[in-house]
């Protein structure tokens, strides 16, 4: 299955979210792989987006359910197919992206008590959903648009850049705290930002007019939004105390969690505080 490198790139560097796959395999099994073995193990690394993601993510999904909402997203977004036209591939991205923008928004509706954080959510729902509704018939329309850039080169400037706004979100995961309000600023300021890089690219390398206007339009606002989180982080900071984990990460990486699980940030098993 063909799956553009931006994708893998970020399902590989997802596992900070997603947990670690198979890290129990032998060193004799891989010093005695046979070329032919080597090329079988790299078409199913292809298919890695095919694997079940919900087992993946119990860990993290334990841990808190903005996490979970994440996960989920990094999923769908990582089983996509991209057909290597930048308005299409762009359009199904975002939408998907968007989802999980109202996933965490609901969230933080049902767990939040701060008046600014839940106006903030209010929000960015309805941003999201009319966005949705408006995205949906162009990429629909776009199905059948031709191919004008190669998702499977890494030295495609629409995919690297592209790649590059996947890899800023996992690497700016911040680690979470006990107070869902600051939970919600934090997670939703770092995927706000890769909905910002993700429009750039598009901006940059898209062709369709509509589109380009979308993405001018989520730039401006989200990056309001982006600045306005950060105003009220820095007026809550005293919000930014840690649960007393129940269970912690062996590798002591800051990793925990409420139940047993994998790691979120290496996939590590666990262990009882």
């Amino acid at each position: 299955m063909n799956k553009s490198a931006f994708f893998l790139a970020a399902l590989c560097s997802g596992t900070l979210l997603l947990g670690s796959c198979n890290a129990d395999k032998s060193a004799d099994t891989t010093a005695t792989e046979t070329s032919s073995a080597k090329a079988d193990t790299a078409a199913a690394a292809g298919d890695m987006a095919g694997m079940d993601h919900s087992k993946m993510a119990d860990g993290a999904a334990g841990t808190s359910p903005l996490m979970a909402s994440m996960n989920d997203m990094m999923a769908k977004m990582n089983a996509m197919k991209m057909k290597g036209n930048t308005d299409h591939d762009f359009a199904h991205m975002m939408l998907e992206h968007h989802k999980g923008a109202v996933a965490m928004a609901d969230i933080e509706l049902r767990d939040g008590k701060d008046a600014t954080m839940r106006q903030m959510a209010e929000k960015i729902k309805a941003d999201q959903q009319k966005e949705i509704g408006e995205m949906e018939p162009i990429a629909e329309r776009l199905d059948s648009a031709p191919t004008n850039y190669k998702p499977q080169d890494p030295a495609d400037p629409f995919t690297a850049q592209m790649k590059a706004s996947m890899d800023g979100m996992m690497k700016n995961m911040p680690q979470l705290v006990a107070d869902p309000d600051m939970n919600f600023n934090m997670m939703m300021t770092v995927h706000h930002q890769s909905a910002v890089d993700m429009a750039k690219a598009e901006l940059a390398h898209g062709k369709d007019t509509k589109l380009k206007e979308m993405a001018k339009m989520m730039i401006d606002a989200q990056q309001k939004e982006i600045q306005q989180f950060k105003d009220w982080h820095t007026k809550n900071e005293g919000k930014m105390k840690t649960n007393a984990a129940a269970y912690v990460c062996p590798m002591n990486d800051g990793g925990q969690g409420d139940a047993p699980g994998k790691c979120p940030k290496c996939g590590m098993d666990l262990k009882k505080a």
